[in-house]
C-alpha cells in the first residue's frame, strides 16, 4: 500500500472549504498531520460543518479546526480571516486558495456579458490577490522551518506555502469560456508574479491546474448543459473527471518538503487531455 505524504505540524489556510476542491483539500491537511486547519468559504455553516468532520481523519493528536467566514472579493473580510488565523493560531505555514466561481454563461465573444465578465474577474482575480497579499505579509515576518532528511540532513523548507487553484484553463481556451479563462490565466500570472516577489522571503508560491473536477459545480454544469457530461467523458483519456482527493492530494505535495525547490509553476492535472485532441 502506499502511504501519502505527512506533514508534521502546521497551521492551513484554505478558501473555499465548504465545498468541492477546497474542503477536500483541508480534510488531507488534517490526513496529512497539521496542528490546524482553517475552513474559510461565504458559507459559515458548510465551512463549520466541514471542519466538524475533519477531526474523524486528524492524523495530528493536538488537530483543531476552525471555521469563518469570507467573502474573497472584500479587502477587509479577506483581511479580517487572516487575523483571526493569526489570533487563533500564531502563524500560517499553508494558504491554498480555491475558493473562486467557474463558467456562468456560455456567451461567445461577440455576446460577452459585461456584468458576468465583471463579476468573475472581482472573485477569480481580485479574490485571489487579495488573498496572495495579505497571507504573504504574514508569512515574510515569522520564522522559517527546516526539514530534516535521514540522507541529506537538514535544510530550510521556507516560511510558508501558498498554492492557487487554476485550471487547465489557464493555458487553453474551449469556447464559450472567455470571462472564465481570463481569469485563470490571470491566476497563473498573480502566482508567478507572488513567487517572484516573495522568493527573498523564502515564500513558495504554485498553482495548481486541474481539469474536469467532479464536484458540486461541475455537475450542476452537467444539469445546465445539455451533453456536457457525455463531452468531458469522452474527451478526457481516462474517461472521467478527476475526483476532488486527485487534485487536493497534489496540493499537499506542492505543500510538503518534498515540493521545496518548486516555486511559481502551474502543476497540471488533466490524465493528459491537453497533450492533444482526444476523439
Amino acid at each position: 500500500m502506499f502511504s501519502k505524504i505527512s506533514l508534521d505540524g502546521g497551521i492551513a489556510l484554505v478558501t473555499g472549504a465548504a465545498s468541492g476542491i477546497g474542503k477536500e483539500t483541508a480534510f488531507a491537511f488534517a490526513e496529512a498531520g497539521v496542528t490546524g486547519v482553517v475552513f474559510a468559504d461565504a458559507n459559515e455553516q458548510g465551512a463549520q460543518d466541514a471542519a466538524e468532520k475533519s477531526i474523524l481523519c486528524a492524523k495530528n493528536p493536538n488537530y483543531r479546526p476552525i471555521a469563518l467566514k469570507v467573502d474573497i472579493a472584500s479587502e477587509d473580510s479577506v483581511q479580517a480571516m487572516v487575523n483571526t488565523t493569526v489570533k487563533e493560531f500564531g502563524r500560517i505555514d499553508y494558504s491554498v486558495n480555491s475558493a473562486g466561481i467557474g463558467n456562468i454563461s456560455p456567451a461567445l465573444a461577440p455576446n460577452i456579458d459585461v456584468d458576468v465578465f465583471c463579476k468573475t474577474m472581482e472573485i477569480n482575480i481580485k479574490g485571489t490577490m487579495l488573498c496572495v497579499r495579505a497571507v504573504t505579509k504574514v508569512m515574510s515576518s515569522q520564522e522559517p522551518v527546516t526539514y530534516t532528511s535521514s540522507r541529506h540532513g537538514e535544510r530550510s523548507i521556507g516560511r510558508g506555502s501558498i498554492v492557487n487553484l487554476a485550471s487547465i484553463n489557464s493555458f487553453i481556451a474551449p469556447p464559450g469560456m472567455a470571462p472564465y479563462v481570463a481569469s485563470k490565466h490571470a491566476v497563473m500570472g498573480i502566482t508567478k508574479s507572488a513567487a517572484m516577489d516573495c522568493m527573498k522571503h523564502h515564500i513558495r508560491v504554485n498553482a495548481v491546474c486541474p481539469a474536469f473536477t467532479d464536484t458540486n459545480m461541475m455537475q450542476a454544469s452537467f444539469q445546465r448543459v445539455p451533453g456536457l457530461e457525455t463531452i468531458v467523458n469522452t474527451a478526457t483519456p481516462l474517461r472521467r473527471p478527476a475526483v476532488t482527493e486527485e487534485v487536493a492530494d497534489y496540493i499537499i505535495f506542492l505543500c510538503s518538503p518534498s515540493a521545496s525547490y518548486i516555486n511559481g509553476t502551474g502543476l497540471v492535472i488533466d490524465s493528459g487531455i491537453t497533450l492533444t485532441a482526444h476523439l
